[in-house]
């Protein structure tokens, strides 16, 4: 019999925290969430630091992905882990999941299905394009310029005609080592938001709307972001189900930020399936629907 039926992934800032500012609070209140309500159907819960060297991932029947937010600070190191703890257990979300959406070009992949996402150039690693180059070739004025394999706005960079020669040091340095992306710059994003759209087994469960800091263009809390409750149009909804259902295979759980694009049209900024925020202090009953979910998809 193994010791629990699943674990909670952490990383170790979080897994005992020595200090417990409002950040961290959220981090505990948001697992306590989830780990009470499978609890109260029975199962064995156990929270961990992804990354324990003195743990054996056969000891839990599955392992839910929350709060490992120093993956992408930790890629080749996460990588392998993956391939380890992925042959000892069950990952929730899926292992073929997790690759897929670690790295941004699974925006092409949506995009060839059907789904809708911000235009994006990508410059490979090693790719000599200057900044100037690539903005003339777009025909794009203002661009966001971020990694690839990235989190919490690392890298991420707003561009125009009077700072490419600024940060082309940078970008060179940084495509010397990994793979960008460039976008058009999303006016919506500082008029009126971003919407992250929660989806618990295919079926929206709730919304929140990301708001930057006046000034800035990054809706992360990070930066001084802020988040309010929101109540998205059916067409929102139904938009968010199927940029989910475009994913194979199905995750159990996912976060879709999206936005009203420069051509009036919704679009995926982002679709979070590895460990994304999903506001369970803001709608307790989110954490017992996806606590009934893996219930029924990976416990029984």
């Amino acid at each position: 019999m193994k010791a629990y039926d699943i674990v909670l992934l952490t990383e170790s800032r979080y897994e005992q925290p020595a200090e417990i500012d409002w950040y961290v609070q959220n981090i505990l209140t948001e697992d306590g969430l989830v780990q009470r309500a499978l609890e109260e159907r029975g199962w064995r819960v156990g929270r961990f630091d992804w990354a324990r060297p003195d743990f054996d991932w056969s000891v839990t029947r599955t392992a839910l992905f929350r709060t490992t937010w120093d993956y992408f600070h930790r890629f080749a190191e996460f990588s392998a882990w993956l391939e380890r703890a992925g042959a000892q257990t069950t990952l929730i979300n899926p292992q073929a999941l997790i690759r897929w959406n670690m790295d941004k070009h699974y925006l092409r992949d949506l995009e060839q299905r059907g789904v809708r996402t911000i235009p994006t150039v990508y410059i490979e690693q090693g790719e000599s394009a200057g900044l100037r180059d690539l903005h003339r070739q777009t025909g794009w004025s203002e661009t966001i310029l971020k990694p690839a394999v990235s989190g919490a706005a690392r890298h991420t960079y707003r561009l125009d005609p009077s700072n490419l020669d600024a940060h082309e040091t940078i970008f060179r340095e940084l495509t010397a080592v990994e793979a960008m992306m460039l976008q058009p710059f999303q006016q919506q994003i500082v008029e009126r938001g971003e919407v992250a759209m929660v989806v618990v087994d295919g079926v929206f469960s709730h919304a929140v709307l990301k708001v930057a800091k006046k000034g800035d263009f990054r809706v992360q809390d990070d930066f001084g972001g802020a988040v309010y409750s929101y109540t998205p149009s059916a067409e929102e909804i139904a938009f968010a189900e199927e940029a989910v259902a475009a994913c194979e295979p199905a995750p159990l759980y996912a976060r879709v930020d999206l936005v009203t694009d420069n051509e009036g049209r919704l679009a995926v900024v982002e679709l979070e399936l590895i460990e994304p925020e999903l506001w369970f202090r803001q709608h307790p009953p989110a954490a017992k629907a996806l606590a009934e979910a893996i219930e029924r998809v990976y416990l029984t």
